[in-house]
């Protein structure tokens, strides 16, 4: 075991000194020690009850002849940071975790890991970790909050911040949209539609690193404590076996996740996260790769923001294994892999049901014949964007328009709610991207507004920055290069024409190549002036296309 290099021998008498000041026996040295990653904090919603998870997961090890120790984690919530400087400081985080861990891990010869996330780069954070650890490892997520109720409908934090945009536009009065506000968000976890958080957890089972229900037990369930003592036993067996996440997150894993994405309709940070996680394994990963799995791929479930269903109604209908049943009878999947239960995903499979074809469609019935994600290419975005295109209403599948151009959220914000935007146009805010934000922030804000205010069926936004998975509309995000790396975006201007065809995977800015070639030498990179942790990150990162990772 790991630990017996820290513990054993007269030479490791001062390190044992120190583990009997932390009140440890003999007998528990004796035994694997099991780090318990934990990202309890009391300012995200889907973390303050991590501690009875914790609890839970720790007993479990205890019941399976492990040593429990608990470190944390951080996160950001990207709701409360959203629209504001706080979510330049939302994907940077993501590499902070898995350094952190990394470190923790290193320094105390854990022998296994359980690791405890739930909200947005938490989850994808960990996952890097893990990888780049590569010591038996579970994950036991926090799970997603209930839905609110506002006027006899469910409703989630996207119905919030569209709300917003109604509020502006005259649509609703202050005392429905204090309604929404007390309503929207009623328990704690991961907020309840499939946005990132619920996303990456949903795809960690697929990836086989987490239990079935890992990604859509609510909070509340008393069933989530039960899986977490159930994650803390898993990881013993792990031990004993050396199974370890290289093991299991392979290359035909990391496929999976990205047919079981476009099934789901997960969040487009997705595309962004699997990248990264790839690179952590050390396996190639391509976004022209997504588009042909995607053509393939039929898009089996609409929760919100899609849809009006959310993932209380997911795990009823049997939760992800029910997705997973579906693709594997289409044998778009291979279930020869391995997973943390010590089968293989076909084992896992066995007597799945979907238990509700409304909630998860059949390939019959699917809401399309190709996935819930698309990469578009073209001279506005060589290197690719990604959109949603299962949140994409049927009329801007195919959209052309003239640009209104923004070098920031906040000026396109103050542009949406001052009514400069009308239907037909194609909102262009640049200078968001990895490094030129710097940090990638998301527009959920601005997408929200256009939505609250009734236009999503009509303008497109196209960003180098990413936006967030509870964003709905025409909403094409990551342009890569970004304007601050010389991309196209960085040379649009107002009135140029954009055309945008998502069924056929293309984006293309209506400006001749002498047209373009003129505008780079005429218009100037602009480049923030920023200092600290995010200096450091923007001089580091890569393109959204490469994951945003940080170059090595």
């Amino acid at each position: 075991m790991i630990k017996d290099t820290i513990v054993n021998g007269f030479h490791n008498a001062p390190h044992r000194s120190l583990y009997h000041a932390l009140g440890l026996t003999d007998e528990e040295l004796s035994r694997p020690l099991i780090g318990v990653v934990c990202s309890y904090n009391e300012i995200v919603p889907g973390h303050k009850d991590l501690d009875k998870i914790c609890d839970a997961v720790k007993l479990g090890v205890a019941m399976a002849g492990g040593t429990p120790i608990m470190f944390p984690a951080i996160t950001v919530c990207d709701g409360i940071a959203m629209g504001h400087v706080g979510m330049k400081y939302s994907l940077v985080t993501r590499d902070l975790i898995a350094d952190s861990t990394e470190a923790m891990v290193m320094a105390h010869g854990f022998d296994g890991l359980v690791m405890i996330p739930n909200c947005d780069k938490n989850v994808p954070g960990l996952l890097m970790a893990a990888a780049r650890l590569n010591i038996p490892t579970v994950f036991v997520s926090g799970g997603p909050m209930l839905a609110g109720r506002v006027g006899g409908k469910k409703r989630s934090l996207s119905s919030m911040f569209e709300a917003v945009g109604a509020y502006k536009a005259g649509k609703i009065n202050e005392e429905q949209l204090t309604e929404f506000e007390r309503k929207v968000c009623p328990t704690c976890g991961s907020c309840s539609g499939m946005y990132t958080a619920n996303s990456m957890n949903c795809l960690t089972e697929v990836l086989g690193m987490g239990l079935r229900g890992n990604g859509t037990i609510p909070a509340v369930y008393s069933a989530r404590i039960e899986l977490a003592k159930h994650a803390g036993m898993q990881v013993m067996e792990l031990v004993k076996k050396q199974i370890k996440p290289r093991d299991i997150m392979t290359k035909a894993a990391i496929k999976n996740a990205i047919i079981a994405d476009m099934a789901l309709g997960c969040s487009t940070n997705s595309m962004l996260h699997l990248p990264a996680i790839a690179n952590e394994c050390d396996v190639p990963f391509s976004l022209e790769e997504v588009n042909e799995i995607s053509e393939r791929t039929p898009n089996l479930c609409h929760l919100a923001p899609a849809g009006p269903t959310y993932m209380e109604d997911l795990n009823e209908a049997g939760g992800v294994y029910a997705v997973l049943k579906e693709l594997e009878n289409l044998n778009l999947l291979d279930t020869s892999v391995l997973t943390c239960t010590g089968k293989t995903m076909k084992e896992n499979l066995e007597g799945v049901k979907n238990l509700d074809e409304e909630v998860i469609r059949t390939p019959e019935t699917a809401f399309s014949k190709t996935g819930g994600i698309a990469v578009l290419r073209g001279n506005l975005a060589p290197d690719g964007c990604v959109v949603k295109r299962s949140a994409v209403a049927q009329e801007m599948l195919v959209h052309e328009g003239p640009a209104k151009v923004y070098e920031s959220e906040e000026e396109a914000i103050a542009a949406i709610y001052a009514g400069k935007i009308v239907k037909g146009d194609v909102v262009v805010i640049r200078n968001e991207g990895p490094a030129g934000g710097p940090g990638m922030r998301e527009m959920l804000s601005p997408t929200s507004a256009i939505a609250g205010m009734g236009l999503d069926k009509d303008v497109a936004l196209i960003t180098d920055g990413r936006f967030s998975g509870a964003t709905r509309g025409a909403a094409i995000g990551h342009v890569s290069p970004e304007a601050v790396s010389g991309g196209t975006i960085a040379y649009v201007k107002d009135g140029d024409i954009i055309s945008i065809n998502i069924p056929a995977y293309k984006i293309e800015l209506k400006v001749s190549d002498e047209e373009l070639a003129k505008r780079k030498k005429e218009m100037p990179i602009k480049r923030k002036e920023v200092s600290g942790y995010l200096k450091r990150y923007a001089a580091q990162v890569s393109s959204a296309d490469k994951g945003a990772i940080i170059n090595k």
